[in-house]
């Protein structure tokens, strides 16, 4: 490790693991990078990474920008642009994830013919606008678990479905009784709802600043677009549809349009 990387991992060190009010720093590919920009007494500051604003929150008297960082970024020095009139170094640091392999006995959510796969393309780019979504509002992020099921499938994990490689499980898996009740892990407003190829019953929520909240796979949805919703209200309910082996909750977490691991913004489990 080079004199100025030992240097970053001692700084990291040093940040706090924000347990329940606010997420930990974990600045590598799929994680949150937390960058200090200036007490909370003067106004609120601005920043924008690799072209995209960042969320910015006030934590014990400072700012903050809260940054994610997408799955597949190279590790190495980044700067984050501040209020446009200066610069902060963000060091990525390497992670490499496990691999998974699955086994779909329905071969059409692997393969799909021409006509599921413009379906597939289609559902793609509602999916994609809900998740690029930049709001004023200012998040809650003391998250909650949306189900107290076990963990059945952790994020980032190189996945092949029936031996065919795929793109990093971008999201947690939550294993859970078919038709039990889905918890919004913070308030916030219902941006997107739909039945989708892959994803099956899905809900989008916009909790605020870039901040997204995407669930899949349920059997019944119990919000609809333009709702505003509290932490603790119920979205839907477990199902398998979609590309799914069995009834689970799928939960993926957007920052500034990156993929970041849900467990970096939830308190430990009891």
């Amino acid at each position: 490790m080079s004199g100025y990387r030992a240097y970053c991992a001692f700084i990291l060190s040093l940040l706090p693991l924000w347990a329940g009010a606010f997420p930990k720093a974990d600045p590598v590919p799929g994680g949150v990078a937390i960058i200090p920009l200036a007490s909370s007494a003067t106004a609120k500051p601005s920043a924008t990474y690799d072209g995209k604003a960042v969320l910015v929150a006030e934590h014990d008297g400072q700012w903050l920008a809260l940054i994610g960082i997408a799955l597949g970024t190279p590790a190495g020095l980044n700067f984050v642009q501040i209020n446009d009139n200066s610069e902060a170094l963000l060091d990525i640091f390497p992670k490499q994830y496990v691999e998974q392999r699955i086994t779909l006995k329905d071969n059409k959510h692997v393969d799909p013919n021409p006509k599921d796969l413009k379906r597939a393309q289609a559902d793609k780019k509602q999916s994609d606008k809900a998740l690029a979504t930049l709001s004023d509002t200012n998040p809650q992020l003391d998250f909650i678990w949306p189900h107290n099921g076990p963990l059945s499938s952790p994020f980032g994990l190189q996945r092949f479905f029936n031996d065919q490689p795929r793109a990093p499980h971008s999201g947690l898996d939550i294993a859970a009784p078919q038709g039990d009740p889905i918890k919004a892990p913070a308030g916030g407003k219902v941006i997107l709802v739909g039945d989708f190829f892959f994803n099956g019953k899905t809900v989008f929520i916009d909790h605020g600043q870039g901040l997204i909240s995407m669930f899949c796979h349920m059997s019944k949805i119990k919000v609809s677009t333009g709702q505003e919703i509290k932490q603790g209200d119920v979205m839907g309910l477990v199902g398998k549809t979609g590309r799914a082996t069995g009834p689970h909750i799928h939960w993926s977490l957007s920052l500034n349009n990156a993929r970041v691991n849900p467990l970096l913004f939830l308190p430990p489990r009891p």
